[in-house]
């Protein structure tokens, strides 16, 4: 969008509502020098006003600081080169007293503001800073709809007690700062103040009195922005006070005093070291706000807001009491409403924020300058947005999390740690400059990793590209390590390092016996299976037997880290990202439990999930079930959609035998599949082919199965078919199931009347058929499943019902005779137990020739006993069935015999068996032609009709009459024959033979007649009419036609010469009626009657009507056009016609032209002219228009007309004026010629004839004389070309009068410096010859006071000592060579002159480059006089810096941000890599020398050693313990690490065998000793250093194991039901079989094992004994529960306990009763009283 336009500071101050500032300054605070009338006049000045214009911006100041409202530092480097207007306004209230100057008041980064302005600008307004680009105070329109209303306060005057002497504006150009280009939040419309939410205030400030610098913004627009408050722009603090400008030159007065005079009022003037604007953030005071919510009171010395004075309310938001000596919160809970706390600079110490919990709606909270050593009570605040907290004593920013909290400002503290982190998941602005943490390598990624993506600015910069890079490279779970005390370092050892930093905060809370080795997740992707691995390795040592089992969770949150979400049924291994986990972080939590006994989680997180593939994937596929026939098995498949939609995926099962390729199963398109006999001895596929529902197919995989087998034989479902009746065929059948079917077992069995038994009576087959004997009885059939191989299966049978005698029966029913149509047909059968000569015959006929009982037959016949049978013609086509009924002599009818016959009925040949035509043989009569079909059902027979010239001839078809039976003649017949030709068609397509019948006589014609005669067409003259008649009578000949004329009277004319069919009406028909007559003839000449049509009329005269039209004349561009036109309709009147000009895109444009001609023109050309004419008749009407369009109108010759040049000066541009005739102008050429004298005539027509004295001095048609023209004419030579380049004659004109000099002006005046301390002038002159101009040098104080140089009147001048700490000011005066003189302009001024810098000529290192060792810098001074002098008188500083090369072998240098001294002790991290110090020397006016470097060769090894040796550990004996040192020396290699046990008071060591890593787990055996390790440090390439040893306090006992060994103590007696292994062998492991229970019995006197007794033996001591020695206990490192007692050399036994909790019980009980026997009373190690 456009940038709307800047407001005037009136306008914007209207706008504001804003009162006027009432604020009156105590006179003690103003400073003794200022009088009184400069700050009336500067207020008077301050009061109007004023437009401040530059052509150019100076340089930046080094001490402004850069504000998140400007965009980048481009923006910055840009405006500097931009012309812009900033209009500024100040604006003064009414004061008390007349000399009050404007009240200055501390901005909020602690410094003084100068000359601040409030402005309120609406909320769209931007700045012009950067020429096409475009900032919003609220980012952008849809951001800023998109948010609730703000409510925006003004940023006013301050209302502090001190005062600045104010000055005049300075008359250059500023960089107006522009409002935050990006906001998150807003802030809710405060009920107090009433703000017009459409409008903010801005603060402009005054530029630097410096002509090298100007403004710039500072944390301003920060603080205000990052709350929503206002749109500050304000300028950092200057050393310079505003200048008054005067002319082209500058005079400034220093205002550092009165910037001590501005802060004299105060008890704590803050130095710049307490008081660094840059890094301090102060409110701005809310002057719009009521008082009854605003609370003004700083610097009003209150100790206690407990005060009765204070009048604190619950009603107050603005609360400012900075600069008091406040010491507690106590009475600030009663501020619930308040939304801005300023608490800086006063005697806070902390803790002790918990009051502030009441300030819910707290917005802005200042706490800067106090004494705050921790923000661990600072209560979460739910609206909090800005925080200061800089100048304080803080360690770590350890707080409650602030959910909605933008700005951060922590500089200057002690913050050495990242620690204890809060979660802000909404900080934008993170300060923490000049804190110890700034040592920290890459401190901006690790800040980026702890607040996440909306971090924005680091240290009042934008982020660096680099560091975001770098704090990618870092794991996933880096913020939590950071937050827990974890050291940053380099992303290649971050894994590594990060996993043992948890590693040490997991180690004493991991399953015994077991040791964590890795932990982590899958770069996890939507819809696609994310698995973690948690990787625990068990102890060698350990004999527990027990595995883990392990519990997940997965949760879900932000990259910060701090609010993980329980993801709900996410339990498992495998967790599928959803769509919304998209760019979320993944958390899972695994949770080992051992022996039931959960121990406390660890965890892995994983990176950001990523958007899925949209790609589907198996990731897993098989097969489960039982692979035998008859079984079904399922596809059992884990799909990962990547992203998309579960579509309808395809399943297919294949069958593979071992010999052959897979085939796929027809129909097994399921996920289940039930196994066939097809399957046995082959394998089975399934493969599975994922599908989206957007269709996108995966790729398809498939899972493959052993080989099926057959399932054992067996049957099912036995029964006998067929009826129980004598003679009847039965079958037994069954349902086989078990591979293929081998030789089975069938018998048939009897049932015995006598007692129910069942005989057997057939066998190996499946059919029986009944006969007699089994009349009465019922039959079984039994069947023996067998498969191929053998095997016999369980038997299955079933009984037949009673077997019935048989009813008559007949068979070997047939059909005999001919099946043709009309045939006779015969049945026969033959009948038992019945009488054939009664049976019954019915007879049937069927479409098919498969008989299924009387499904399907119809009668034929109505008969029902007749055996001999007629085919009809309805039977053709079917197949015949004879129905034979038995009947029996008693009348018992049986079952009926059925017959078809062998093929279906066929029919006779179709044929004809007469054929005839009917009729009149005359032109117009109807034939008809009759025959007799025989042969089936007659189909569609074919008719067809000819023509012949003989009879013998063949014919030819006339298809109009084809199909049908009755043929009219027409007129083509006659005189022909015509015959009539049938083909017989049965229905069923087959044909028969044709037969034709001839016409007995030639086809005669018909005596010709008109049936009908009248005239078509329109009565109207002009029209033509013809006639329309239908003749009949054979081919008609030439009839005769005659037109007639008929009066209004009736008389009527023969009209002469009309005797054709048509006829056209003229003006002599006009009133008259017309007629017509026709005699009919035929082609033979035979004529008929004549026929006279009805007359129409009378003839109307016809509309009038244009016949012709065409153009004459050329079509070109300055020619003339005419037409002719032709007329008819009547008499002609005064026709009228209109000119148009048509474009070559079809439109047309009207031409205002009257004349029977056009003159073309310019604009016609490429265009077509079309005229359109309209006839006219006498009486007034009109006719149809009629239209021509010329062709495409050509240019004419190209010529210049005119060209005149008008009078000429120098650097004035010359515009000559012409005139062009000939189409469209193209691209002309033009010539100018400059001549000392006038040419005319043929001399100027020649000019570019190379003429003497004539030069040419450019080739455009305008043309701006240089100094080379002046006095000289000035001569245009034009050659006119049209556009297609078509030239015409050239045309040449020259100037009157000679071209006139400019007024002299010089510009570009600056100073150059040739030499040292020489300096020469420059200046470009303009106007004409140059004279001897004049020249002056000025020598310009601090103070702004310009002096002219005496005698310094030449272009070089040469230092003198008067000119040290001064600027030179060269000043031009132009004199042309006529004496006529310009303005004086003086230069820029110079920098300050200054003595030459110091040098130096080398920087040695002294020390060497060992790890270790100091290298300290020394700077080598140059022998000469003068950098002597220069370094003993101007030196004031020097600055070091070490470099690092960021890789060993690569000489890139990257600085070590900490190492700004002469000397530097090297590292470990510097081994093998160079080391570089830079030296930069300073001298007192500011100056520094280019940087001097020296570099030292490859870091070598130090010598091996080990500093702050330690043992970690609680110093219990169940616990863990590790050493931690600090190594040095180069690359650590295999250090000898050896823990010994050491008894207290005695300086003898014991050593404890196999214990040399840097971990060691204590045991029974440790109690009452110190654990001593010793370290003895080597070097990767073996040098081995001095060892170091380290210890720890006497090892106690855990204290539940205490409390329980004190009671079993004072019991005296105690048994213990322990195990003992029969095989007693240590290689291997105990399993269950080879243990068994013993009892371990301990008292007083004596210790005992028995063995239990059981029911069939008695208990049995195995081992007993007292506890004198040599009886002791022994314990295994390598299994906690197991232990040896030893009584003597011969009396020892093995035991194991359930826990190693209960193993040292027993042990520490032993030894508590053994204690008389030890030299050191276990009783005092356990501190038992005795």
């Amino acid at each position: 969008m456009e940038e709307p336009p800047v407001q005037t500071s009136e306008e914007q101050v209207q706008k504001s509502g804003m009162p006027e500032l009432k604020e009156k300054s105590p006179s003690e605070n103003v400073k003794k020098g200022l009088k009184n009338t400069k700050a009336n006049a500067t207020a008077e000045r301050l009061s109007r006003p004023m437009v401040s214009t530059r052509n150019r911006m100076e340089p930046t100041s080094n001490l402004n600081t850069s504000t998140a409202s400007l965009k980048s530092t481009s923006s910055l480097k840009s405006t500097s080169s931009t012309k812009s207007s900033v209009t500024r306004t100040v604006v003064t209230g009414s004061s008390k007293t007349s000399n009050s100057a404007p009240v200055i008041r501390r901005n909020s980064t602690g410094g003084v503001l100068e000359k601040q302005t409030p402005t309120v600008a609406k909320r769209n307004v931007t700045t012009n800073s950067v020429p096409g680009k475009k900032t919003s105070p609220l980012g952008s329109e849809p951001l800023r709809r998109s948010l609730p209303e703000v409510q925006r306060s003004p940023l006013p005057l301050g209302s502090g007690k001190s005062l600045i002497r104010s000055s005049t504006l300075d008359t250059r150009k500023t960089t107006p700062s522009t409002p935050l280009a990006r906001t998150s939040r807003t802030l809710p419309n405060s009920d107090g103040s009433k703000l017009d939410s459409g409008k903010k205030s801005a603060v402009k400030s005054s530029p630097s009195v410096s002509s090298t610098r100007t403004t710039s913004t500072t944390l301003d627009a920060i603080s205000s922005s990052a709350t929503r408050k206002a749109v500050s722009k304000i300028s950092s603090p200057s050393t310079r006070s505003p200048s008054v400008s005067s002319g082209s030159k500058v005079s400034s007065v220093s205002s550092s005093a009165d910037r001590t005079s501005a802060l004299s009022g105060r008890k704590k003037v803050g130095t710049p070291d307490s008081r660094d604007s840059r890094l301090i953030m102060l409110p701005q005071v809310e002057v719009k706000a009521g008082d009854d919510v605003r609370l003004d009171l700083r610097g009003h010395r209150i100790r206690s807001l407990a005060s009765s004075g204070l009048n604190l309310s619950s009603s107050l938001e603005f609360v400012y009491l900075r600069d008091n000596l406040l010491s507690t919160l106590e009475g600030v809970e009663i501020l619930k409403r308040v939304k801005v706390l300023d608490l800086s600079f006063n005697d806070f110490k902390g803790p002790g924020f918990e009051p502030l919990e009441n300030c819910k709606a707290l917005q802005q909270l200042y706490l800067a300058g106090n004494q705050i050593t921790s923000l661990v009570s600072l209560p979460e605040l739910p609206n909090l947005e800005f925080l200061s907290v800089a100048q304080n004593k803080l360690k770590s920013l350890s707080m409650a999390s602030q959910p909605r909290l933008q700005v951060l400002a922590a500089s200057k503290n002690k913050i050495s740690t990242l620690k204890g982190f809060p979660y802000l998941p909404a900080l934008e602005h993170l300060r923490v400059e000049e804190n110890p943490i700034l040592e920290m390598r890459h401190l901006e990624a690790a800040c980026i990793l702890l607040v996440g993506p909306t971090l924005k600015k680091f240290n009042d910069r934008d982020l660096s590209r680099e560091e975001v890079t770098y704090s990618k490279s870092y794991p996933a779970h880096t913020p939590l390590c950071i937050k827990g005390g974890w050291e940053f370092c380099h992303p290649d050892h971050a894994f590594d390092s990060t996993f043992r930093f948890l590693l040490d905060q997991w180690k004493d809370q991991l399953p015994p016996g077991y040791v964590l080795d890795g932990a982590s997740v899958d770069q996890p992707f939507e819809a696609d299976a994310c698995s973690c691995h948690f990787n625990f390795i068990k102890d060698k040592a350990d004999s527990n037997n027990k595995d883990l089992v392990f519990k997940y969770q997965w949760f879900v949150g932000e990259s910060t880290l701090s609010n993980f979400v329980p993801i709900l049924d996410a339990i498992g291994e495998v967790y599928w990202p959803k769509h919304e986990d998209i760019d979320q972080v993944l958390k899972v939590e695994c949770t080992p439990i051992l022996e039931g006994f959960e121990h406390p989680a660890v965890f892995a997180i994983s990176s950001p999930v990523s958007p899925g593939t949209g790609y589907p994937k198996v990731l897993k596929i098989d097969a489960h079930g039982e692979l035998v026939e008859g079984n079904i098995i399922r596809g059992n498949i884990v799909v990962a959609w990547c992203g998309g939609t579960p579509g309808k995926s395809v399943a297919s099962w294949l069958r593979k035998r071992w010999n052959s390729s897979p085939v796929v199963i027809v129909g097994a398109e399921d996920e289940e599949y039930q196994l066939t006999l097809d399957d046995v001895d082959s394998c089975l596929m399934f493969m599975y082919t994922p599908v989206t529902e957007e269709g996108t197919k995966g790729e398809p995989q498939y899972a493959i199965t052993d080989y099926v087998k057959a399932a054992p034989p067996s049957v099912s479902d036995v029964q006998i078919v067929g009826d129980a009746i004598e003679g009847n065929s039965m079958k037994g059948v069954g349902k086989y199931f078990g591979g293929r079917e081998g030789p089975s077992k069938f018998e048939w069995l009897r049932e015995n009347k006598d007692n129910g038994d069942f005989v057997l009576v057939s066998a190996g087959t499946t059919e029986y058929t009944l006969t007699r004997e089994d009349v009465g009885r019922r039959l079984a059939f039994i069947y023996i499943p067998i498969n191929f191989e053998g095997q016999e299966g369980k038997s299955a049978s079933t009984v037949s019902l009673v077997v019935k005698p048989a009813p008559p029966k007949v068979t070997n029913v047939k059909i005999i005779g001919d099946l043709r149509e009309g045939s006779k047909v015969t049945v026969t059968g033959t009948v038992t137990s019945g009488t054939e000569g009664s049976s019954r015959v019915q007879w049937f006929k069927k479409s098919s020739s498969k008989l299924e009982g009387e499904t399907g037959l119809e009668a034929v016949s109505t008969s029902k006993i007749a055996k001999a049978f007629r085919i009809p013609l309805g039977a053709v086509g079917y197949f015949i069935v004879a129905k034979f009924t038995p009947m029996a002599p008693d009348g018992e009818a049986g079952e009926p015999g059925y017959a078809i016959s062998e093929s279906a009925v066929e029919t006779l040949p179709p044929s004809l068996n007469f054929l005839s035509i009917t009729g009149d043989y005359c032109e117009g009569e109807i034939l008809t032609a009759s025959y007799g079909y025989i042969g089936g059902h007659e189909g569609k027979s074919i008719y067809n009709w000819y023509l012949h010239e003989v009879e013998t001839d063949s014919g030819s078809l006339i298809p109009e009459v084809t199909g049908l039976l009755q043929y009219r003649i027409t007129k083509d017949a006659i005189g022909r024959f015509i015959s009539f030709t049938c083909t017989p068609q049965r229905k069923d397509g087959m044909s028969g033979e044709s037969r034709t019948c001839m016409g007995q006589e030639r086809v005669r014609p018909g005596s010709p007649k008109l049936l009908s005669l009248e005239i078509v067409g329109t009565a109207m003259e002009g029209t033509t009419l013809t006639v329309d008649k239908k003749y009949w009578g054979g081919v008609e000949g030439d009839s005769v036609f005659r037109w007639f004329r008929t009066g209004l009277d009736g008389t009527e004319y023969e009209v002469k010469d009309a005797t054709t069919s048509s006829y056209a009406l003229s003006l002599d028909d006009i009133g008259f009626y017309v007629s017509v007559s026709c005699e009919p003839v035929r082609s033979d000449w035979t004529c008929g009657p004549v026929a006279l049509s009805e007359q129409i009329g009378p003839i109307i005269p016809g509309p009038p009507t244009c016949q012709s039209l065409e153009f004459t004349g050329s079509s070109i561009e300055g020619q003339r056009l005419n037409f002719i036109s032709s007329y008819s309709g009547g008499e002609k009147g005064d026709c009228f016609f209109e000119w148009f000009r048509v474009n070559n895109n079809g439109t047309k444009e009207k031409l205002i032209n009257s004349c029977e001609y056009l003159d073309l023109t310019l604009e016609d050309v490429g265009k077509f002219m079309e005229l359109v004419y309209t006839p006219v008749r006498n009486d007034g009407v009109r006719g149809s228009t009629k239209s021509i369009t010329s062709g495409v109108v050509v240019p004419g010759e190209p010529i210049g007309v005119k060209l005149v040049i008008p009078v000429c000066c120098e650097d004035m541009e010359i515009v000559p004026e012409k005139t062009y005739f000939g189409g469209q102008e193209g691209e002309g050429q033009y010539i100018w010629y400059r001549s000392r004298t006038k040419l005319q005539g043929s001399s100027l027509r020649d000019i570019s004839d190379d003429l003497e004295d004539v030069f040419l001095c450019g080739k455009s048609l305008k043309y701006t004389p240089v100094l080379e023209d002046v006095g000289a004419f000035l001569a245009l030579y034009w050659l006119p070309t049209r556009i297609d380049r078509k030239h015409g004659d050239p045309l040449v004109s020259i100037c009157d009068t000679p071209v006139v000099p400019a007024f002299p002006v010089v510009s570009d005046v600056h100073v150059k410096e040739l030499s040292s301390g020489t300096y020469c002038g420059e200046g470009k002159y303009f106007g004409g010859y140059e004279g001897e101009s004049l020249f002056s040098w000025y020598r310009k104080t601090d103070d702004g006071n310009t002096t002219l140089i005496p005698e310094a009147n030449s272009r070089t001048y040469a230092v003198t000592d008067s000119d040290y700490n001064c600027r030179l000011l060269f000043g031009y005066k132009p004199v042309r060579l006529d004496y006529v003189e310009g303005e004086l302009r003086l230069s820029e001024p110079t920098g300050i002159i200054l003595p030459e810098l110091p040098k130096i000529e080398m920087l040695a290192l002294t020390g060497k480059a060992i790890e270790g060792d100091v290298l300290t810098a020394v700077e080598v001074i140059p022998e000469s006089e003068i950098q002597r002098h220069v370094w003993g008188k101007y030196k004031k500083d020097t600055k070091y810096q070490w470099f690092c090369t960021s890789e060993a072998g690569n000489m890139s240098f990257e600085p070590l941000p900490s190492q700004r001294s002469c000397s530097y002790k090297v590292r470990y991290e510097d081994i093998g890599h160079h080391l570089r110090c830079e030296c930069i020397v300073t001298d007192v006016f500011g100056r520094s020398t280019q940087p001097a470097y020296a570099e030292t060769s490859s870091i070598l090894p130090g010598f091996p050693r080990v500093d702050k040796l330690e043992i970690e550990g609680r110093g219990y004996h169940t616990n863990l313990y590790a050493i931690r040192g600090v190594y040095s020396g180069g690359k650590e290699g295999k250090s000898s690490i050896q823990w010994l046990r050491s008894m207290v008071g005695s300086p003898d060591l014991i050593s404890i065998s196999g214990e040399t890593g840097k971990m060691y787990e204590a045991n029974v055996d440790d109690v009452g000793y110190r654990l001593v390790v010793v370290y003895t440090p080597v070097r990767e390439d073996g040098v081995e250093g001095q060892p170091v040893s380290a210890s720890t306090e006497p090892i106690a006992v855990e204290p539940d194991i205490l409390k329980e060994v004190k009671q079993k103590l004072d019991l005296g007696a105690v048994k213990f039901e322990v195990l003992c292994d029969k095989e007693r062998s240590l290689k291997k492991a105990p399993g269950p079989g080879t243990l068994d229970r013993r009892i371990l019995e301990v008292n007083r006197k004596r210790i005992k094992v028995v063995k239990p007794g059981s029911k069939t033996s008695f208990p049995t001591t195995e081992i007993r004994g007292s506890y004198a020695p040599p009886c002791h206990v022994e314990l295994f490192r390598n299994d906690q529960h197991r232990l040896r007692i030893v009584v003597d050399s011969e009396n020892e036994v093995d035991l194991l306990m359930q826990t190693r909790h209960l193993r040292d019980v027993i042990v520490l009980v032993i030894r508590g009763l053994a204690q008389r026997f030890n030299s050191t009373s276990l009783n005092s190690l356990l501190k038992i009283e005795t």
